[in-house]
């Protein structure tokens, strides 16, 4: 037996056929440049397709697939906040896999610091793990919950969604589309602070400022960091006493074993 898992990202997504002991004999990544609302769905869907063709008479049969949502899968409904995905604020991502489900194919779609967390537990660094929790910075900030052994998941499955934490005052108009946690010390945050102190003149930096502003990454910001660039190091340790604070937090709410940190930032 094998499963197809789609890890969806804000700008691209993996697919891949595991194994049962976890082993990954298929993987595949596609950007999602340019995609928005349901073609980010029908692009998925042709992959997964692809998959099942490619398997189909083969020993190794696929009979489940595993969706992984960069946001807040409400299981209730059906239906998908994606913030960093266009035209995902309430998308019908379960709808839209009843394809497979009538091909007797089982589809399970779960928020993705839920997966991650599981992962984790199946064969990463909670395995051992009654209370642990995934904390994941990227483009959006979020955090798997394990606790007593069972994953937390709220009322509609927003537990976790820890980029919302107000760690900061006042509050900011900044704050109100994704949250103050995630607006500073995700990837996206960290790449906005840098352009604010850029723009207002970034005397101080001395690899930054020579750099296209509009075409700056956040590994141009971690390897400016390395050399000592003074807005840089500004922005990165501002997030680390942020991520400090957010674990400390964490830590007080749900007294876990261990916090893990994953992410594209790690």
């Amino acid at each position: 037996m094998a499963v197809i898992a789609v890890d969806l990202m804000s700008t691209s997504f993996t697919c891949a056929v595991i194994g049962k002991s976890g082993k990954i004999l298929v993987q595949e990544k596609l950007s999602l440049e340019g995609l928005e609302g349901q073609a980010v769905s029908l692009l998925i869907r042709k992959k997964i397709k692809d998959l099942l063709t490619e398997f189909a008479g083969k020993p190794l049969q696929i009979k489940s697939v595993g969706i992984s949502i960069p946001g807040i899968y409400n299981s209730k409904i059906g239906r998908a906040w994606a913030p960093n995905i266009p035209g995902w604020s309430n998308y019908p991502i379960k709808q839209d896999m009843a394809y497979f489900m009538e091909q007797n194919i089982m589809v399970k779609i779960a928020s993705k610091r839920t997966c991650d967390i599981l992962g984790e537990k199946w064969l990463g660094a909670a395995k051992k793990s009654r209370n642990a929790i995934f904390l994941s910075i990227g483009s959006g900030i979020g955090a798997g919950v394990l606790i007593d052994g069972k994953i937390v998941h709220g009322l509609n499955d927003g537990a976790g969604a820890v980029g919302w934490m107000a760690l900061d005052k006042p509050c900011r108009e900044e704050y109100k589309e994704k949250g103050c946690f995630e607006y500073i010390a995700s990837a996206k945050g960290i790449l906005n602070s840098v352009k604010e102190l850029l723009l207002k003149g970034g005397t101080n930096s001395i690899i930054l400022r020579k750099k296209d502003i509009h075409q700056l990454k956040i590994e141009d910001v971690f390897n400016a960091y390395k050399l000592n660039d003074q807005v840089a190091v500004k922005v990165i340790d501002e997030a680390i006493i942020y991520w400090g604070m957010a674990s400390a937090n964490l830590v007080s709410l749900f007294n876990p074993e261990l916090i893990i940190f994953g992410g594209t930032l790690f």
